[in-house]
């Protein structure tokens, strides 16, 4: 599919739905830990969408282990709700997260007070 289409001297770029952007889980400096679809990066700054705080894991041994396996213990886990659209500044490390990662993280029940 043609990524770019030109309408009346136009030019349009095609948008991503969602579910074709890259689920990632991204470490900021000082702003914690989230798991989203990454929109783009551009050097320390970056947008998840549909992006979940990682407020507290358990059941991984380190983030790393969450992206790849995620959590064995999904009830320990304290993930808020996702919000539309997170601006990161800061990031320090982005994880490609596996499907078996997503569908935990996903799973984790919503963390509210």
């Amino acid at each position: 599919m043609e990524e770019r289409i030109c309408i009346n001297g136009i030019e349009y770029e095609r948008v991503k739905p969602v579910g074709e952007l890259p689920y990632v889980i991204a470490r900021t400096y000082s702003a914690g830990v989230f798991a989203g679809y990454l929109k783009e990066r551009n050097g320390k700054e970056g947008t998840l969408l549909n992006a979940r705080r990682i407020w507290y894991w358990d059941g991984a041994a380190s983030l790393s282990q969450l992206a790849m396996e995620g959590t064995s213990k999904p009830t320990n886990c304290k993930f808020p709700i996702a919000v539309e659209q997170v601006v990161l500044t800061e990031i320090v490390e982005v994880l490609t997260v596996t499907r078996a990662g997503k569908k935990s993280i996903e799973e984790v029940p919503v963390w509210k007070k």
